[in-house]
């Protein structure tokens, strides 16, 4: 049986016999790069001038586009976390195309394409043929070319994706690729690649613009938190600063670019507009054409006044200059707190990261505290409620929806939050169905009791917190990409004790709290800075209070000398070997000691089930 050759081994013969290229065997965009290729003169069979740009140059490349990637390599960290594994390469290039930074996984940046996609390689048409990066650069717009699509035949085993960041002004600022060395069609890639652009995008308008307002748009209100809204910042005067590249699209027909006046893309005045955003949420208000929108404030400009007069069921006023009643002086850390009241404020979801024992329930309650809410703070550890009954626990149920369900029902956790604080914590261990319910619950904020009929609205502020890595846990497809993006708007790293330059005020914030009478000397603090805390704060507490046993008036290097470290062989034998599995299964043990060996009353201690708590004692 003769076997006919498809349309791109036909397109490939003709390309490289110098025939005309056969119609409709390729997309267009790929069909007039090869012949822009050939009116340059390129051989398709050879193999393309590999010439790089002088370090220094790739350096002054870089200053100039400092803000930018800043941003980028964040996102480049992220996005090769979503594909690691992948033999993938993900490159950040300047508006011409040359190659500033990469990230690669050790097989590709081994490979012949890995050591030339390489900072201050310059990969536009005239030097590399069709490739993503030189096609994206040409045409303002994500493109892929897979394998054999390259015009160099050298290229054919790779598949590359690009996308263009714009400015307000449709200018190329830069442009992010990811290159795998295969001919699969990574249609996923692609759009993460896409998503990835358009975040920064967006992150360079909140960066730049500080001094503005900046608000989201979008004819859904459930998709204003999404990469799908219009971002537009509006000077304190009303003028159109920036607007982001949905937001344009949103407002096509109206003159939305830099310059005009919020008035002349909406109806509604732009002080009444403000005006109603920061005292009421979501707005929803018509632009010039007709179209529906709703609206909500992102960002406050600097001295933007939010009236005192506010009506129930709004967003209260976040008390952004209160302090925390814990010790936070570390130099990073405090800077990063300054901005949770304002966060709260906008009522974007806080992400708090760290180590066990660094403190991440305080510092949800101090969230909870400058959010002004009145409602309560709820705290659920995720990670305790087991997996069938985890929906019923957050949303309520109704009598007798399932087997074992309270008989008179329960309301659930996020309605007993409302116009509070919904804590998260042990995010990680949301099993993944839950995960669904809860990430269309951060969307509408309507919850649904199991069993029953009606939905209830609720306004919760939303804290989640883990001591594990959630993009590694994205990339290995345990824990949703998306619900992720909704719960890390805000993100908060505390870093574990060793590494906190306010060390010596922790020490003595806790004596003060343990035995406000007794005396630490100088000496006893550096001792104990010189020690390795796996248990962070906690264990550091653990530690005092063991000392002050030994001597109530004052501490010293002295009250730390028999103070051995935990015993290695007080966990359970499946632990062992894991230093955070290690300490946790040692806590649940002390406290089950200390609890009289009463399990349930160990369960209640530390917030977990009883199934729990059972499989780390040697019972």
């Amino acid at each position: 049986m003769m076997l006919h050759p498809s349309g791109i081994d036909r397109a490939r013969q003709a390309l490289e016999r110098g025939d005309r290229l056969p119609g409709g065997t390729l997309p267009a965009a790929i069909a007039e790069s090869w012949q822009r290729c050939r009116d340059l003169g390129l051989d398709p069979r050879s193999i393309p001038n590999g010439e790089v740009t002088a370090f220094a140059e790739v350096t002054r490349k870089r200053e100039k586009v400092a803000a930018l990637r800043r941003l980028a390599l964040a996102e480049m960290k992220l996005l090769h976390s979503q594909i690691a594994g992948s033999n993938f390469i993900v490159a950040l290039g300047d508006a011409e195309g040359m190659v500033l930074d990469t990230i690669s996984d050790q097989h590709f940046a081994d490979s012949t394409a890995g050591r030339s996609v390489i900072p201050g390689s310059i990969w536009s048409e005239a030097r590399y043929g069709t490739n993503a990066l030189g096609l994206a650069a040409a045409g303002k717009e994500a493109v892929a070319v897979y394998g054999r699509e390259h015009y160099f035949a050298c290229h054919g085993h790779l598949s590359c994706m690009a996308a263009p960041i714009l400015d307000s002004n449709r200018r190329i600022l830069g442009l992010l690729d990811a290159s795998c060395s295969n001919e699969a069609r990574q249609q996923h890639t692609h759009a993460l690649v896409r998503m990835a652009a358009a975040q920064i995008e967006n992150g360079l308008i909140f960066q730049e613009r500080a001094e503005c307002f900046i608000l989201a748009f979008h004819p859904r209100a459930e998709y204003l938190d999404t990469l799908s809204a219009g971002l537009v910042a509006v000077s304190r005067d009303g003028e159109v600063i920036s607007l982001n590249r949905p937001g344009t699209s949103l407002l096509a027909g109206l003159p939305a670019a830099p310059s005009s006046h919020f008035d002349h893309l909406f109806e509604a005045s732009f002080g009444a507009t403000i005006s109603g955003l920061l005292n009421g949420g979501v707005t929803a208000i018509r632009d010039r054409a007709g179209s529906g929108v709703f609206m909500v404030c992102r960002q406050i400009a600097p001295g933007g006044r939010v009236s005192p007069a506010r009506p129930s069921g709004v967003a209260p006023a976040a008390h952004v200059d209160q302090p925390p009643d814990f010790v936070c002086e570390d130099r990073s850390l405090k800077r990063t707190v300054a901005e949770i009241g304002r966060a709260a404020a906008l009522r974007m979801p806080i992400h708090i990261t760290g180590e066990t024992g660094t403190g991440k329930e305080l510092m949800a309650r101090h969230v909870h505290t400058v959010s002004g809410r009145k409602g309560e703070f709820v705290a659920v550890n995720c990670g305790a409620v087991p997996e069938q009954l985890f929906i019923a626990e957050i949303f309520g149920h109704e009598r007798g929806a399932y087997t074992n369900a309270r008989s008179e029902g329960s309301p659930g956790l996020a309605r007993l939050a409302d116009r509070g604080t919904l804590f998260l914590d042990e995010v990680a261990d949301i099993p993944l169905p839950a995960q669904t319910a809860l990430l269309r619950f951060l969307d509408s904020m309507e919850v649904r009791a199991v069993g029953g009929q009606h939905t209830h609205r609720v306004d919760v502020q939303i804290v989640s917190a883990t001591n594990r890595d959630l993009a590694e846990m994205v990339a290995e497809r345990s824990f949703r990409a998306d619900l992720l993006y909704r719960l890390n708007a805000f993100t908060l790293h505390l870093p574990p004790l060793g590494a906190r330059s306010d060390f010596a005020l922790i020490v003595r914030h806790l004596m003060r709290k343990l035995a406000p009478d007794a005396a630490i000397t100088d000496a006893a603090i550096t001792a104990l800075s010189l020690r390795k805390w796996p248990g962070n704060i906690r264990e550091l507490q653990a530690a005092l209070q063991r000392a002050l046993v030994r001597g109530v008036d004052f501490v010293d290097e002295g009250s730390f000398d028999d103070c051995s470290p935990p015993d290695e062989t007080d966990s359970c034998e499946a632990c062992r070997g894991n230093l955070l599995d290690e300490n946790r299964c040692r806590e649940i043990r002390r406290t089950y000691r200390e609890a009289s060996e009463n399990i349930s009353e160990t369960a209640r201690r530390l917030g977990l089930s009883r199934t729990t708590v059972y499989k780390h004692l040697d019972l």
